[in-house]
């Protein structure tokens, strides 16, 4: 995650309370938005150096892991230090709104992703254009939807 990124996320995150969007949606399109971006820097390792993790030894696993946890560090830890987390009351089910959101959007945007990858499989083909994308991006929508109409 390049640091205009984690900074965009932060702005974006200031500008929804500004309009009074509740930290629990936008965190659900945070945590969405990781994962995906997460997944486009693991396909551009393979792409850019497809021989290197196999000559050191690395388990591809294990490094698609590291990724994607670094991913996670590098937006939630400047949120937290610029005290956008722990916000005393700024949470649902005791659990603080933007953790909470940036897990279920994570899961959400994953759930999408497998049920895209499950129709295709029992379809033998795309339903639409951008269904790749219409997926998860639904996904998350709903969940948004979903937590709008708890959180009023």
């Amino acid at each position: 995650m390049c640091p205009i990124c984690t900074v965009t996320v932060i702005a974006g995150l200031g500008i929804s309370r500004l309009l009074g969007i509740d930290d629990l949606i936008t965190s659900l399109w945070i945590g969405g938005f990781i994962l995906s971006f997460s997944f486009v820097t693991i396909d551009w390792i393979h792409k850019k150096w497809p021989k290197l993790l196999i000559a050191h030894g690395v388990m591809q696993s294990n490094y698609k892991l590291l990724i994607i946890v670094l991913m996670y560090l590098l937006v939630l830890i400047p949120l937290k230090l610029n005290r956008s987390i722990g916000i005393a009351l700024n949470r649902l089910w005791g659990i603080d709104k933007i953790i909470l959101g940036t897990i279920v959007g994570s899961i959400v945007f994953l759930i999408g992703i497998w049920a895209d990858k499950y129709e295709r499989k029992i379809r033998k083909k795309v339903l639409f254009p951008f269904q790749k994308v219409v997926f998860p991006v639904l996904a998350l929508l709903i969940t948004s939807l979903i937590f709008y109409f708890i959180t009023r």
